[in-house]
């Protein structure tokens, strides 16, 4: 059953309106003019909104505007009697979830009703599974070296800056990349993680620039590579140290052209992607090996942000028990568990050579197999798979 708002001068439209849907188990208020529609929106939450477009003092058009600045996820149907193509295409430009003319028709309205439930309850799981996410990738920790962190991503998010984040495996780079996207402009945009070190060095530059049909022997057709599907947000290269020497010269071109080039193909694509690479590697090694060019390596470290392991952070380590115990808890489908300080102490003594991701799973396999305190002994215990 959805909550329905009519907006309409119409007496009986509104009365008809309301008749139908309330005989779909809808629950259905009605303003006789915008104003009072309007007002019936900061009293009440509508899943959907049915406005008129011609009525007195303010037209369903002006109604339009207010709503989609105020309410801007709730679906608004615009009607009308005196529809043209030219009004309906300008109600869907401002927003408009549809438009339907007067007389309506009565599977015109339930198919509009259902559509419309359909979106917004695609929103609202959008907005779990984003919730979800965020959880997943928040940044815990109160430590000198953890804030110095978020200084610094508070400092470089809104830019559009190149960033190279360094660290030992597990210690949270990729985090870091996410934060600097959601707290960017490209927030909205797409969010692409290509990590190097999982795709053959074979195929690395199709995956990274996309390919024609026939380039290759398996390319069966055309195909969209990492950066354009980037294109207007960020693409992060995890650990861009175990790159190939080419795919390094084609990403150095992108960096300097915003251009890239499909296998298979001459023709200039244009991109505007910002770029984040994080890496375990030192790279100035790499560089004397002659393993990393170093004018990609000039070009990606426009800013170095370098994340401490969790060994150099021990006092964040309550914060993240209590943060993964939750979270823990939440996926296995049982109560809410404890951690003793006792144990709180005995993980701080553990040398965590996988820093966060390694910790995370201690957390999980105490949850799983301790009691519903989870205690030193615990600890000692399971704290170790070995």
């Amino acid at each position: 059953m959805a909550k329905i708002l009519i907006i309409d001068d119409e007496r009986s439209i509104r009365n008809s309106l309301k008749d139908i849907l309330t005989f779909e188990n809808h629950a259905v208020d009605l303003a006789a003019d915008g104003k009072e529609g309007i007002m019936q929106t900061k009293e009440n939450t509508y899943d959907i909104i049915f406005c008129d477009i011609k009525m007195p003092q303010m037209d369903g058009l002006e109604v339009l505007d207010y709503l989609q600045g105020s309410i801007p996820e709730t679906p608004i149907v615009m009607i009308s009697g005196h529809g043209t193509i030219d009004t309906a295409v300008e109600a869907i430009k401002k927003g408009a979830f549809d438009f339907i003319q007067k007389p309506m028709d009565l599977n015109r309205i339930m198919v509009t009703v259902r559509n419309a439930l359909d979106k917004t309850n695609l929103i609202q799981e959008t907005k779990t599974l984003k919730k979800k996410v965020n959880m997943k990738y928040q940044m815990i920790g109160e430590s000198e070296a953890i804030l110095k962190v978020k200084d610094m991503i508070e400092k470089v998010a809104p830019t559009d800056a190149r960033v190279l984040i360094t660290g030992e495996n597990g210690t949270g780079k990729e985090v870091v990349a996410r934060w600097l996207h959601e707290q960017s402009n490209r927030s909205s945009q797409p969010f692409i993680e290509v990590n190097c070190a999982a795709i053959p060095s074979e195929l690395i530059e199709s995956e990274l620039f996309g390919h024609e049909k026939g380039a290759f022997t398996s390319a069966i057709k055309q195909r969209k590579g990492k950066f354009e599907q980037a294109d207007g947000g960020t693409i992060f290269l995890d650990e861009i140290g175990d790159m190939s020497l080419s795919a390094q010269a084609k990403v150095l071109r992108a960096l300097q052209e915003n251009k890239i080039n499909r296998v298979g193909s001459d023709k200039d694509i244009n991109v505007n992607v910002r770029v984040l690479a994080a890496t375990n590697k030192s790279i100035s090694e790499e560089i004397e090996k002659n393993n990393f060019r170093e004018d990609l390596y000039h070009r990606l470290s426009v800013i170095l942000i370098h994340v401490p392991p969790l060994n150099d952070r021990i006092e964040d380590i309550p914060l993240l028990a209590d943060h993964f115990v939750a979270l823990a808890c939440e996926e296995q489908g049982v109560p809410l568990k404890q951690i003793d300080n006792k144990a709180i102490k005995a993980l701080q003594s553990i040398k965590l050579t996988g820093n966060i991701r390694e910790f995370r799973n201690v957390i999980e396999r105490l949850v799983i197999l301790g009691g519903p305190t989870i205690m030193e002994d615990d600890v000692k215990s399971f704290a170790r798979p070995l």
